[in-house]
Order: C-alpha cells, then sequence, then structure tokens
C-alpha cells in the first residue's frame, strides 16, 4: 500500500518544512513532469469501464482493482453516491468515450454513515443560504449501493446499464464485497 508517510512531519503530524501541502503537491509534479513522458493515450479507457467511488483517502482504486493509467474513468464524491453530477459524468463516459461498464464502490466505515441531512441546515444556519445539494448520508452501506446501482440502471441518458454492478470496500482487510442488487 502507497502512503504519505515517507513525507516529513512536524508536531501533531503536520507537514515539516516551509510551505503549504499545495505547495508539496506542486513540487511533487514538477519531479513527476521530469520524468513524465507521452503515454499515447486517448481519453478512452482501455477497459470500457467506470468507476464510481468514494473520495476517502484510504481507497488506492488502482491498487485495490489492479488498474493501469488508462484502464478505466474514476469519479469519486463523498459516499460514492450516484447523484446527478455522477449520471453527467457517466453519461459523457459512455456516449462520448466508449465505455460500457459500470463498477460501483461503496466502503466500511464511511463518515457519510455519521451525517444526517441535519449537516445542511447547519451550514444554512452557519453561512445564510441552503445548499442545493443533498447531504445523501446513510445508515446501511449495502442498501446505498443498491440505490445507486438503481439509478444507474433507471437514468435514462445512459444506455448502456446491463453490465452495473455494486461493491463494499472493507478498509481492514482490502477485500470487496459485491452487493445483491435485489
Amino acid at each position: 500500500m502507497t502512503t504519505s508517510a515517507a513525507v516529513p512531519t512536524g508536531p501533531n503530524g503536520a507537514i515539516a518544512g516551509r510551505g503549504t501541502v499545495t505547495d508539496r503537491l506542486v513540487e511533487a509534479n514538477e519531479q513527476y513532469a521530469a520524468a513524465f513522458s507521452d503515454p499515447g493515450m486517448d481519453a478512452r479507457p482501455v477497459l470500457h469501464v467506470a468507476v464510481v467511488a468514494c473520495m476517502d483517502a484510504r481507497l488506492d482504486l488502482h491498487a485495490a482493482l489492479g488498474l493501469e493509467l488508462g484502464d478505466c474513468h474514476t469519479i469519486r464524491n463523498a459516499g460514492g453516491v450516484v447523484t446527478d453530477d455522477v449520471i453527467r459524468s457517466l453519461t459523457i463516459s459512455q456516449r462520448a468515450l466508449g465505455t460500457r461498464s459500470v463498477v460501483l464502490i461503496h466502503h466500511t466505515n464511511c463518515g457519510l454513515e455519521s451525517l444526517t441531512e441535519d449537516f445542511r441546515h447547519e451550514l444554512e444556519m452557519e453561512v445564510g443560504q441552503r445548499p442545493a445539494w443533498a447531504v445523501e448520508s446513510f445508515r446501511d452501506v449495502e442498501q446505498d449501493v443498491r440505490q445507486s446501482m438503481q439509478r444507474v440502471r433507471t437514468s435514462p441518458f445512459l444506455p448502456h446499464t446491463d453490465d452495473v454492478r455494486g461493491f463494499v470496500f472493507d478498509v481492514r482487510s482490502g477485500l470487496l464485497r459485491e452487493v445483491d442488487p435485489t
């Protein structure tokens, strides 16, 4: 597993040295770019698959799924929930860039399991404006995967809904558990 444990840290785990985390990322990019050579790929995924997953930093999707650069489209958000924006991305992925399969990955110990829609109300009270988006929190990760599969399968914008599968990634073991859609 790749981690950022090699990054020098100071007190309380803060990144040591001068600058911000973003400065460190830009420096890392400069090193990456120095050794970079154009792989000659286009935007169409080699495996014709789109993976929708949670943004959780513990999920290294390429490593967990044995994927290489160019194999898939990866769409991530809080919870890996199929929202209107995910349908937008999947529609472009399928209709313009040739994907035919959709893999949905939620995970154990997700932060959305501890939130409620009250989060939106609290934001409204704090900033004076209610968010236009739903939190999409859940209590049952498998049921949420089923709901996400159903949203993909019933979208009128997606022409390829026959290969839609959903999984729960166990953050402790690294294993995927497939969710029965029924």
